[in-house]
Formats: structure tokens, sequence, C-alpha cells
């Protein structure tokens, strides 16, 4: 599962108790740095790399926030800021016409397809589609920040969701390609 690696700072960051948001944003951090390397040394580009790198920043502020300021009225809305951090990096990956799926999706597809149009486009469906989880989430999480189980739900639900939808509409687009 790619998408849980490509996501799992986000995971640690959300599975640690709250009263301990430095030190979950402080693993998240690691976790990612982890992540970045392990890309790097399989020899994987940038592209690979989209959402660790956001998430390495995120979660650098965030731990200087959260240790300066443990109290800091920031501290309820991390979930909703963490959400809105994930679709402004997805926004930006599809306004440079370089969806973050790309990287991903090159992972397990033969270059040769790399490059067609339809690729192109089934990861530009899929990354829409993780960015308005990501809104979404952002968005019901800022509502919900008081509501811990409220707020965990909304936290699996936007990320299941699209990595149900990834798996389903690549199996669609695969047997389609293969009909045709």
């Amino acid at each position: 599962m790619t998408y849980v690696r490509t996501f799992l700072p986000w995971i640690v960051y959300a599975v640690v108790p709250s009263g301990s948001w430095q030190w979950g944003a402080l693993a998240a951090l690691v976790v990612a740095f982890i992540l970045i390397a392990a890309q790097v040394r399989a020899g994987r580009g940038a592209d690979a790399v989209i959402i660790e790198i956001g998430s390495t920043v995120f979660f650098a502020v965030l731990a200087a926030i959260a240790f300066a300021d443990p109290h800091s009225g920031l501290h309820p809305y991390s979930a909703a800021l963490a959400n809105g951090t994930l679709a402004v990096i997805a926004l930006v990956s599809l306004a440079v016409r370089r969806p973050f799926t790309l990287g991903i999706a090159r992972q397990t597809t033969p270059r040769e397809y790399w490059e067609l149009p339809a690729f192109v486009r089934v990861n530009t469906i899929i990354t829409s589609v993780w960015t308005a989880s990501f809104v979404v989430a952002a968005v019901v999480l800022a509502v919900v920040h008081g509501n811990l189980a409220a707020t965990v739900a909304v936290q699996i639900a936007a990320l299941v969701v699209p990595i149900v939808f990834t798996q389903r509409y690549v199996s669609h687009v695969q047997s389609r390609a293969q009909r045709a």
C-alpha cells in the first residue's frame, strides 16, 4: 500500500494522543524524514515524495509551535490544518500539472506509460479526488474540533475514501483498457 506509506506521518500524528501533540508532530516529522531518505535511497525522484516533502515542512513548523507553546490556540485546529495543508499540496500539484499521484503511480507502472495523456489524466482525476477529500476533511474538522470521535472518524474517512476510490478507479481503467 504505497498510499499508506506516503501518508504514514499523518497517520502517526493522528494516533498520538492529542495531549501530546508536540510529540506527535515530532514523531511525524521523523517518519517523514525516514520516508524521504528511503525513497531517495531507492532512486525515486522528487515527484515521488511530494507529500513527504510537504509533510516534513508542515510537521517541522507544527513541532516548533507545539514545543514553544504546548497550549497554543492552534492545537485544537491542528487536524484541520493538517488536512488543509494536504489540500494545498494536492492543489498546487494539480495547478502545475504534476498531480502528486503521478510519482506514486510511476513506482508500479511501466515507464512506457508515464507520459501518455491517459496516464496523466487518470492521475489528475485521482489527485482531484484526494484533494476534495482533504478539503472536505479540513472544513469538517474545523467545525467538529472539540469532538474526539468525530475528529477520528473524519480523519479515517479522509484517507480511506480516496484510497478505496483510487484502487477501484485504477482497476476500472485497467479493465477497460484490456477490453479495448
